[in-house]
């Protein structure tokens, strides 16, 4: 300690422990730190692909990391750190680039054809209560819903609930557990596939609506939660068919947000998400509810449940809902096929 004369005739004492120089120096190391690891999420997030398994994981949490991104430009700032402060600028900007658009919208395009009302609904195991279910499709006036995770005593309980006389045109693909699926539609539907990775089966329908065709897949590829089921769940991804010939959609549980690479993908092919399209790209769909996961804290909810469609094909609406017995919301959404021509 130094003692210095104080104005008054006193003394006063200063710490000289640690110089002026060497706390600026540490408030800044702090500073660029907090702005590297923003940086680093956003450099990170802009790659083409997958970095690693961990990134999988990580990634889907992007919309949370840009939300908190300006608390870096904000340090900065205050400390008169200039260049961190630049250097968080660019970061907020591209994090703004990546997930404004999923809150603004865009104006329907497309269409010229006849509107079709889609629903999404992860049964979890074939849990959810069937005569919710159908009270849900009812309330929607869905036309078309793809099951997931459909096991052979919900497609039975869902029977005697009475979606037979909402949905009479049915194909699946039902299985014990968690990887079933099927296609329930107001319109003709046949199987023409199956995408089967990891024993996780993805149907591909066809439906004939009003004379327009429509290639649909009840999309669900295992979920990475683990390494070894990494690779299951690239590949079903990636065996999604692309834009082309007959009106696509995808619509179910990807097991991806927007911001893992092979959603990406498919939506640089042509493809248009229908949550992002009419501003709702934030919307949450997993967890449905926060809850606590084998002793684990509660996991923020993200949105991986999606209705992909062509760009050919208008978006007027989307919305999800809350199901009993579930840990999904279903995702709806209400679209405009292609018109004769397109």
């Amino acid at each position: 300690m130094d003692h210095r004369p104080g104005p008054s005739g006193g003394e006063v004492l200063i710490d000289s422990a640690v110089p002026v120089s060497r706390r600026r120096g540490w408030a800044t190391a702090a500073i660029w730190l907090i702005v590297a690891l923003f940086g680093v999420w956003a450099a990170l997030r802009l790659v083409p692909g997958d970095v690693a398994f961990w990134w999988v994981q990580l990634v889907a949490f992007t919309p949370y990391v840009a939300l908190s991104s300006p608390v870096a430009l904000v340090l900065a700032l205050a400390a008169r750190r200039w260049a961190a402060g630049g250097a968080a600028l660019a970061v907020c900007l591209v994090f703004a680039a990546v997930v404004v658009p999923r809150m603004v919208g865009e104006s329907p395009s497309g269409g010229g054809g006849p509107r079709l009302r889609v629903l999404a609904v992860n049964l979890l195991a074939g849990g959810a209560p069937a005569e919710e279910v159908v009270r849900l499709v009812r309330e929607l006036r869905a036309d078309v819903v793809a099951f997931q995770e459909l096991s052979p005593d919900a497609v039975e309980a869902m029977g005697r609930a009475g979606i037979d006389a909402l949905l009479p045109h049915q194909v699946t693909e039902a299985r014990r557990g968690t990887r079933g699926s099927g296609i329930y539609a107001r319109f003709p539907a046949t199987r023409v596939g199956l995408l089967d990775f990891g024993g996780f089966g993805q149907l591909m329908g066809r439906l004939d609506v009003d004379g327009v065709t429509v290639d649909m897949v009840s999309v669900h590829p295992c979920a990475p939660y683990t390494a070894a089921l990494h690779q299951c769940w690239g590949e079903g991804l990636a065996a999604l068919p692309r834009p082309g010939g007959s009106a696509k959609l995808l619509i179910g549980d990807f097991n991806a947000t927007l911001d893992h690479a092979r959603v990406r993908d498919l939506l640089d092919s042509g493809y248009r998400d229908a949550a992002e399209a009419t501003g709702n790209g934030l919307q949450t769909t997993w967890p449905a509810l926060p809850r606590d996961f084998n002793g684990l804290l509660p996991i923020p909810p993200v949105t991986i449940d999606h209705v992909l469609t062509d760009s050919r094909t208008a978006i007027h609406a989307f919305s999800v809902h809350l199901l009993p017995d579930t840990d999904h919301k279903a995702v709806f959404a209400d679209v405009e096929l292609p018109g004769p021509g397109n």
